[in-house]
């Protein structure tokens, strides 16, 4: 298991921070995912994905996500 703190632009309610949550979420690859505005702690199999799949999540939401 990896974790990682991932910063995110965009984001300015808690609409947002369940739209990021609900797409982490829906990753195989994500164990657990502590979303606030902002950015997001992610806990994630890297045997099943990558942090790019992670940030792609992200910016399919809307959002802008970096490390």
């Amino acid at each position: 298991m990896t974790e990682i703190n991932i910063k995110i632009e965009g984001m300015s309610c808690e609409h947002c921070v369940m739209a990021v949550k609900k797409a982490l979420n829906n990753l195989p690859a994500v164990i657990e995912s502590n979303v606030k505005i902002g950015s997001a702690l992610v806990k994630y199999d890297d045997a099943k994905g990558k942090v790019e799949d992670i940030k792609k999540a992200i910016e399919k939401a809307g959002y802008k996500a970096f490390e």
